[in-house]
């Protein structure tokens, strides 16, 4: 069913302010943490996992497999047995339809996987047929799809064109060492999107005891246990990032304590990017606590900037808000692949911005923003979370923006509302 569309009145907040915000933890880390846990050999456990709609799916499909799961308290324990067939939601969740059916592939039964409409058409043809090479029964191109698991895959050298999204990596490294002869993985297309997701996931698997080895466009993982533990769930640094961009487009003061101090997160390039269209980024506190702190320039200060985004591409929304509001053009660039994200990022950005008075362009793999005034009007999410958080930012500095289905944001997420209107008012 539908959600009803409702308008969010964004809050118009030009003036200077200054906050802390408490981010939860990062929905890549824990549905990563949560397949790992899955395919364990002993019980682990998540500490500050995030809860939200992708998380609350991927923890779903697990359970639906037979995996156990127990909170107390922030600590949530995964308690591995004989996976089993079961029926899967994936919703809109990328890693969740990506990542399962490597899992599934391990299951005594058939492992049914529908989604969301949308899902429907985001790509995922490209996992299922490497776990064909690999040795697994799997009907079907695209959702929805069924894995005939049958507790064990061959596994061996697989080729693939991984261009269209890193998570189809990702998901075969994290099931890869419970193949009888491990995924020797090689990605034969154009660039792979979004690499830090992959060193995320790299590090994570031998974090659980697994050899891998690493280059550009070929991973070896080594069969063999992959162990039970304790995973320290990281803030969500792509989720701290509108509110840091609130920061440089209103000249306030934001502030996101434990801030890592080393990570393979995406969002963690934010500083970089606000350093260059003028905002001043600072850490501080203790070496093993740090505090982010950005404040904006003054009004009509703030710089356009050029990027190559391929590596980061899930900040594309909330570099392009910031970008209308910028005094010069910017142009982002190496993510062709956003158009096949939860929407059609680019040409969602386009209409969007356009609809407001702005000017956006769209490249061959990519986004060209010229400064110009902005009206208030409708902001549509597309049931795109970031794209619903990139209205918020614009309508900080734009009176009467309204965003249609802010609830979209609970994917990653939940409580965004309250979080915005709270910073504003310190």
């Amino acid at each position: 069913m539908a959600r009803m569309t409702q308008l969010w009145p964004a809050p118009f907040h030009p003036e200077p302010f200054t906050s802390t915000v408490l981010v939860p933890g990062s929905k890549s880390i824990t549905n990563r943490a949560y397949v790992l846990a899955a395919l364990a050999s002993e019980p682990s456990m998540l500490v500050g996992a995030l809860r939200s709609r992708d998380t609350d799916l991927m923890q779903g499909a697990l359970e639906a497999m037979g995996v156990k799961f127990t909170l107390d308290g922030d600590t949530l324990t995964a308690t591995p047995g004989t996976l089993t067939g079961g029926t899967v939601d994936c919703g809109l969740a990328g890693t969740v339809m990506r990542f399962i059916p490597a899992v599934a592939a391990f299951a005594n039964g058939a492992v049914h996987v529908d989604g969301d409409e949308q899902a429907r058409v985001r790509p995922v043809a490209t996992v299922l047929d490497a776990l064909r090479d690999a040795g697994v029964d799997v009907e079907g191109t695209a959702l929805p799809y069924t894995v005939n698991g049958t507790g064990s895959a061959k596994g061996g050298r697989i080729e693939m064109d991984a261009s269209k999204s890193s998570q189809f990596v990702s998901a075969l490294l994290l099931a890869g060492a419970r193949f009888d002869e491990g995924l020797h993985i090689v990605h034969t297309g154009e660039r792979v999107p979004s690499t830090p997701h992959i060193e995320m996931t790299v590090e994570m698997v031998r974090a659980a005891g697994v050899e891998v080895e690493s280059s550009l466009t070929e991973w070896l993982v080594r069969p063999g246990p992959i162990k039970g533990g304790t995973w320290v769930i990281e803030p969500d640094l792509s989720n701290a990032t509108p509110f840091l961009a609130a920061a440089a487009v209103t000249g306030g003061t934001v502030s996101v304590p434990h801030w890592p101090t080393t990570t393979n997160q995406a969002g963690d390039v934010i500083r970089d990017i606000l350093t260059n269209m003028g905002c001043d980024v600072r850490m501080s506190g203790e070496e093993t606590d740090k505090t982010l702190t950005v404040t904006g320039p003054k009004p009509g200060e703030l710089q356009g900037i050029e990027l190559d985004m391929g590596d980061i591409g899930e900040l594309a929304p909330t570099v392009a808000a910031l970008a209308t509001q910028a005094a010069t053009p910017s142009e982002l660039t190496g993510i062709a692949h956003l158009r096949g994200h939860e929407t059609d990022r680019l040409a969602a950005l386009t209409a969007e911005i356009t609809a407001l008075g702005g000017q956006c362009g769209e490249l061959d793999d990519g986004l060209r923003i010229t400064p110009a005034a902005l009206h208030g009007g409708t902001w549509h999410s597309y049931a795109d979370h970031r794209m619903a958080t990139a209205g918020a930012i614009i309508g900080l500095t734009t009176e009467g923006v309204e965003v249609e289905d802010i609830g979209t944001t609970a994917k990653t997420l939940p409580g965004f509302e309250t979080m915005w209107t709270d910073m504003l008012h310190g």
